[in-house]
């Protein structure tokens, strides 16, 4: 519809000049048969010929046979795609010499898809995340027409057949017959990647599919702490070819590891910093997003049928959050620190509470580097009991000492 416009108002203009120049040049054309003029006028009109046979060819091809993704199309909490223009017009005002950007808490991977120019470093604690990165981040070249394939042939399955998901979940998040067919195609990506047929990446490219389109049809309000009951299942899995770039920097890096322990191994220009601001830790709400992910086919359990996630609790959704935060930042080796920390103190519920006070992040920001504070008011994603006013992210840029003057400080000090 979008070409169908632009073809149009094309026309337009070119119909317009065509009739203005008929107009201005009429006397020329007559008295003095002007060679380059009716040469002009020519070249007009055969492309608008050409437009119009073009765009009537353009109607008559048949749709694809399948959908394609991008980077956020995808519900998670605290997902900052709506706020990359004001990230990185602070980042574009304020910093100098950007050349490598590491997202530390990356979730869906939004920031860090704002700096492909760059070479990027990902990380999340959770897998689903870690597998996402991979897919849209990765350097390592993968076959466009190998994915089409596969996932024009996954949506083509009818599957009823009992495996890990109809066990477990039928009936709860997704009906039977979708859990059916998500257990299938999971268990078969790892099988083609496991016999060679399909490489590190685009198996992170099949399973980021996978996962982007089980959250569509969710029987959720966006994610997997409970479902509801009683409802009529009436949507079905349907894969959508994510459209990854080719030529990610080849030195990007994705990591699965705590951040507190990643930033004593990398080293960037600038380190974007988004961690949980409250005691709701993602692993319990994206619980299921994560089995699937893993693929170990663990025992779940509860109403809710959740796995073990000892592994994945985050000390910034606990009372251990400002100890965690001030070692973070003593440990980070960058240019500069960009630090996004709404103003949700003491506005919601003791759960929705950011764990971490302005005055220690000032505190502790302070002792890195020179700060500045920016602010945009916007609507949350939350996880449907939290209706808050107010609310602000806000932006804490701190551009780091060099290594002289923090020894000028010690100095100082002593």
């Amino acid at each position: 519809m979008i070409k169908r416009l632009q073809f149009v108002l094309l026309y337009g203009i070119i119909n317009i000049e065509i009739k203005t120049n008929i107009y201005l040049f009429k006397e020329k054309l007559i008295m003095k048969n002007n060679e380059k003029i009716i040469e002009m006028l020519t070249n007009y009109s055969n492309c608008y010929k050409y437009m119009i046979e073009t765009s009537e060819k353009q109607e008559q091809m048949p749709a694809l046979p399948y959908k394609t993704t991008k980077i956020n199309n995808r519900r998670y909490l605290g997902n900052k795609y709506k706020l990359l223009s004001f990230i990185t017009n602070i980042v574009e005002e304020n910093c100098t010499g950007i050349n490598t950007v590491a997202d530390i808490f990356a979730g869906t991977g939004a920031v860090a898809s704002a700096f492909l120019d760059k070479k990027v470093i990902t990380n999340d604690i959770m897998y689903s995340n870690y597998i996402c990165h991979v897919a849209w981040f990765g350097s390592e070249d993968y076959s466009e027409s190998k994915i089409i394939d596969y996932i024009v042939n996954y949506n083509a399955l009818e599957i009823t057949e009992s495996n890990y998901m109809t066990d477990n979940f039928a009936d709860t998040y997704f009906s039977k017959n979708n859990c059916s067919k998500i257990g299938f195609i999971r268990e078969n990506i790892e099988f083609e990647y496991l016999n060679g047929r399909l490489n590190e990446r685009e198996r992170a490219i099949l399973i980021t599919s996978l996962l982007y389109a089980m959250d569509k049809i969710a029987n959720t309000c966006g994610h997997y702490d409970a479902y509801r009951k009683g409802v009529e299942f009436d949507k079905n899995l349907e894969l959508s070819v994510p459209v990854p770039q080719h030529n990610n920097n080849i030195n990007n890096q994705c990591y699965n590891i705590d951040s507190n322990e990643l930033v004593t191994k990398i080293e960037a220009d600038l380190v974007y910093i988004d961690p949980p601001y409250n005691s709701r830790q993602y692993c319990d709400a994206y619980h299921l997003i994560e089995n699937v992910a893993r693929w170990k086919k663990p025992k779940v359990t509860g109403v809710a049928r959740k796995m073990d996630r000892s592994t994945l609790k985050s000390k910034y959704c606990t009372q251990k959050a400002t100890a965690a935060f001030e070692k973070l930042i003593d440990d980070i080796n960058a240019k500069y620190i960009l630090l996004s920390y709404n103003n949700m103190a003491e506005k919601g519920n003791d759960r929705s509470n950011a764990k971490i006070s302005d005055e220690d992040i000032f505190r502790i920001l302070r002792k890195k580097g020179e700060v500045a504070v920016y602010s945009e008011t916007y609507k949350a994603f939350t996880t449907g009991k939290s209706n808050i006013k107010g609310n602000e992210e806000r932006l804490f840029l701190c551009k780091c000492f060099d290594k002289k003057e923090i020894i000028n400080q010690i100095i100082r000090k002593r």
